[in-house]
């Protein structure tokens, strides 16, 4: 009766202890921890403006000289980093510099970027206002009325501005989106001078015939439900390899058109695009671009 009372009381010390360490692990997995700025991705839409306002990050608004009298209006993100830090210049969609775009360049100064994201429709709206100043439609109807050599040559100006920022390096990286993505393609045949890489996400390749211009290495990611923009890749990416130069690119399953801004989107599928999109981005950009982390 003794050595029963003795076992008992063990075994009821043992379950109490082991009661207390899952009470106290169940407690510290409850805790949130901040995830390290490599598994984060940018916003989606519907939150892009409280992570900005959210963000510890320094940005702010600058001009950009463009050449010819011209200036572009621009946003402009600072890495927390000890050391130079590459440049990325995003470009935006067809629906101007919203505040998504701001988003992304603020996540990628969370990654270790330099980011200026250049307002492409500057001095183009009401007023000589940008995108600011018109709504999405607006936005679209004078997307239609910019001519391309403007384009690359604003987004090269943004480029040369950034590295020349304190803090940034000479190398730089253009990262675009739908319409930004196609330009992102066209700089890369306009401006391998300038550039170390050039990243697409959904964007239409570029015309064969502009395809020998390319020097450096070119990323695509694109989702699966986008026939307009896919059957573009395979013929670039022929011809490129015929030229010896690097396309590499991704096509996520049930994933639809925009997939970063429409993370909410597609069942779930646009979600686990931007996620393996994202971290390939960072993989790509992280082995080609001198002083990436």
């Amino acid at each position: 009766m003794h050595l029963s009372f003795r076992t008992s009381a063990r075994h009821a010390a043992v379950t109490a202890l082991g009661a207390l360490v899952a009470l106290g692990l169940a407690l510290l997995l409850a805790v949130p921890t901040p995830a390290s700025a490599q598994d984060a991705i940018p916003a989606g839409a519907e939150t892009a403006l409280e992570r900005l306002d959210d963000s510890p990050r320094h940005g702010e608004w600058v001009t950009v000289p463009a050449g010819n009298g011209d200036e572009v209006r621009a946003w402009v993100v600072y890495p927390e980093r000890s050391e130079p830090a590459p440049v990325v210049v995003v470009i935006h969609e067809i629906f101007g510099l919203t505040d998504w775009i701001r988003a992304v360049a603020d996540q990628l100064a969370a990654d270790g970027y330099v980011a200026i994201a250049p307002d492409l429709l500057s001095g183009m709206g009401p007023d000589g206002g940008g995108t600011e100043s018109v709504d999405q439609q607006g936005a679209t109807a004078l997307i239609r009325e910019l001519e391309r050599d403007d384009a690359m040559r604003r987004i090269r100006a943004s480029g040369e501005f950034a590295a020349a920022l304190p803090g940034a390096s000479d190398a730089i990286a253009t990262l675009g989106f739908c319409w930004g993505g196609t330009a992102s393609f066209d700089m890369a045949t306009l401006a391998s001078d300038l550039l170390d890489a050039a990243v697409v996400f959904y964007g239409t390749s570029s015309a064969e015939e502009a395809l020998p211009g390319v020097d450096i290495p070119i990323l695509g990611l694109y989702g699966e439900d986008d026939a307009r923009v896919n059957v573009t890749i395979e013929p670039a990416a022929e011809a490129l390899a015929a030229l010896g130069q690097r396309l590499e690119y991704e096509i996520y399953p049930g994933a639809g058109h925009g997939f970063l801004r429409q993370q909410d989107g597609r069942e779930g599928a646009n979600l686990a695009a931007s996620r393996e999109a994202w971290a390939r981005t960072l993989s790509f950009l992280g082995e080609v671009m001198p002083g990436a982390r």
